[in-house]
């Protein structure tokens, strides 16, 4: 799909109606290049195999089964495990946030989009903090939606996008949500989303039929969201962010 023509030829009739932004945090709002979650995959299999008591090869082939049947690997821990989430969220998340730089490109594009941005992550809410204070665009954002508050819930459940539209009165209709993973693109689409997949570059490739619930699809966010910040009004003053500097 070509990036400058789908976003050009589509923006007025498919997103001049967007008032609500929703991304996802790690491996979309910032490039999977900077192998920052590849620091907390590498904790989450220490964290498996000191709890467990597993080597460290079994510890990362449970890690993955429980990623692919559950949806994250914490609720696999939780439902089979007994795992505190509490203790499994602190030890994945003690990372080196310092590998993120300021993005100015990334600010520049978020200023410019109209209405309330929210990170949906499955991830913890002070890890969340730390990368968009690191990446410099904390201001633009209203509220992050981790995994403590959707009750543990991850997505691609269903229950998790409800919990997140029903606490900030989202209309799902006008939303826009953006993921690097594609099946939780899924949900939001039949909530009646529009869908942008930041597609790795390591992806496996997809048939055209399974990519039905994506409205756009780009390899680079901040370019995408360039090219569309220049359909909005450049005008506008910038908010000023509900989140509080963690």
């Amino acid at each position: 799909m070509d990036l400058a023509k789908s976003v050009k030829s589509d923006v007025k009739s498919r997103l001049s109606h967007i008032e609500t932004w929703i991304f996802d945090l790690d491996n979309t709002l910032y490039s999977p290049s900077t192998c920052l979650f590849h620091q907390i995959d590498v904790r989450m299999k220490k964290f498996i195999a000191e709890a467990l008591s597993l080597d460290m090869d079994d510890a990362f082939k449970l890690q993955k089964t429980y990623y692919k049947k559950y949806g994250t690997t914490l609720k696999g821990l939780m439902i089979n495990d007994g795992i505190d989430p509490d203790a499994f969220l602190e030890y994945v998340h003690d990372i080196d946030h310092s590998v993120l730089k300021t993005d100015a490109s990334l600010d520049n594009a978020l200023r410019h989009l109209p209405g309330r941005k929210f990170i949906h992550t499955n991830g913890a809410a002070n890890h969340a903090h730390q990368v968009v204070n690191r990446l410099g665009v904390s201001r633009h954002f209203d509220a992050i939606f981790d995994i403590r508050a959707s009750n543990y819930i991850p997505k691609p459940e269903l229950e998790s996008y409800l919990a997140l539209v029903k606490r900030y009165g989202i209309n799902t209709h006008s939303a826009a949500m953006f993921e690097d993973s594609l099946p939780n693109l899924t949900p939001a689409a039949r909530l009646g989303m529009l869908t942008v997949w930041v597609r790795p570059q390591d992806h496996t490739p997809q048939p055209e039929s399974e990519l039905d619930h994506c409205s756009f699809i780009t390899e680079n966010l901040t370019t995408w969201l360039n090219l569309v910040s220049t359909q909005f009004d450049k005008n506008q003053s910038p908010r000023t962010s509900k989140l509080t500097d963690k």
